[in-house]
């Protein structure tokens, strides 16, 4: 399988490994450690790719984007997660929550949150799961209630993201109780400093400032806050985490991982264990195939099917994620679980098993994901 995208790619490649090089330290492990410096670096570099025409690279040039392909962004996007995503919690924005506002959003909405978001002045966060909605999030039940020309919110969300640094979130409720699933729901565009939002964070092995659990207490919403239409909700979120699926290159992460360590073991490759290595060469045939769903998903993005093929995409990538955490954990032992500098890949390996335990449940459950699928494939048939 020729995955060469063309000149431009390779070229674009080099760029961002360059910027990468220069501008980071050797160690980062992205924005969510114990050390607020990582943090701080992340918003710095995005604040340099946004100068350099590259935060919004495919995004058209009217919304402050860099008019680019969306090769270009899948480039873009392998190069950042196969080096921690030194974009932080900006890729969010600039994955989907932009995208939802170009098709979705009102002329008013554009014109104030997309430059924003391009320039990597401003975070945004989902308000998505709820404690006993997290996979059906068509049984969510925060209740949006009519209140004048706007709305009175009430509810909670859970496992919310960057919810204590968003300034922005993009807020799911249920506007319609007794109207069918798929015309319950409206998303707000409503921002974080918003009298009623408290936000908690949520203690876990991913970091801080990842988690957090958000209360909506009696939170004033107006009428053009709504993003896309009044019930139109779920359309709109299906769409949201088509572009989410796509948009986390896990498959690069676990290249960059590999080819790594192999270069550390140096002659040590040689005395790996046959079976070792066996699963090494499975585990890369594996990543090559997530790399193929993840473009034919791109390559669908406007296409009904989309959906189900992020979903297939989502699938592969997760799955070698903790294929492959498990392997690098057996080649180099207990000391893979150290952190620090002194640590194999300076605690990469640790950082990706404890995320990879966590991928099959982010952005929908892997079952949900195959069910997805599953209705595509079989739907039409009797």
């Amino acid at each position: 399988m020729d995955y060469d995208l063309g000149t431009d790619a390779h070229e674009l490649r080099h760029r961002l490994r360059s910027l990468i090089a220069t501008h980071l330290p050797g160690d980062f492990l992205g924005a969510f450690t114990d050390d607020p410096q990582d943090l701080a670096a992340t918003q710095s570099f995005c604040k340099l790719l946004a100068a350099e025409g590259l935060l919004a690279l495919a995004w058209p040039r009217e919304y402050g984007g860099g008019g680019g392909s969306v090769w270009q962004q899948t480039v873009l996007r392998e190069e950042m997660w196969a080096h921690h995503e030194p974009r932080g919690a900006q890729y969010m924005g600039i994955n989907w929550v932009g995208p939802a506002l170009m098709r979705y959003g009102t002329t008013a909405q554009k014109e104030q949150h997309l430059a924003a978001i391009a320039a990597g002045d401003v975070i945004w966060c989902q308000g998505f799961s709820e404690p006993e909605a997290g996979t059906d999030l068509a049984s969510l039940r925060t209740r949006a209630v009519p209140d004048g020309t706007g709305w009175r919110v009430n509810g909670q969300k859970i496992w919310t993201s960057y919810a204590q640094m968003a300034s922005w979130c993009v807020l799911a409720a249920c506007t319609d109780p007794k109207a069918p699933s798929a015309q319950r729901l409206t998303l707000f565009l409503v921002p974080m400093n918003r009298a009623g939002i408290t936000v908690r964070p949520i203690p876990s092995m991913l970091g801080p400032h990842h988690l957090n659990e958000v209360f909506i207490d009696n939170v004033r919403v107006e009428s053009d806050e709504v993003l896309g239409e009044v019930g139109g909700g779920w359309r709109v979120m299906r769409d949201a985490l088509a572009f989410e699926r796509v948009g986390i290159a896990r498959y690069a992460r676990c290249e960059s991982l590999l080819e790594r360590l192999r270069a550390d073991l140096e002659q040590g490759w040689d005395d790996l264990p046959e079976a070792v290595r066996t699963r090494w060469v499975r585990a890369l045939i594996d990543l090559r195939v997530a790399r193929l769903l993840a473009y034919r998903a791109v390559s669908l993005q406007n296409d009904p099917s989309a959906a189900a093929a992020a979903s297939a995409a989502r699938i592969a990538a997760t799955t070698c994620d903790q294929t492959v955490a498990e392997l690098l954990l057996d080649v180099v032992g207990p000391s893979a679980l150290d952190s620090g500098p002194d640590a194999a890949l300076h605690g990469a390996i640790d950082d990706h098993w404890r995320y990879a335990q966590a991928a099959t449940v982010a952005s929908g459950t892997i079952e949900v994901q195959r069910m997805l699928v599953a209705r595509e494939e079989l739907g039409g048939r009797g």
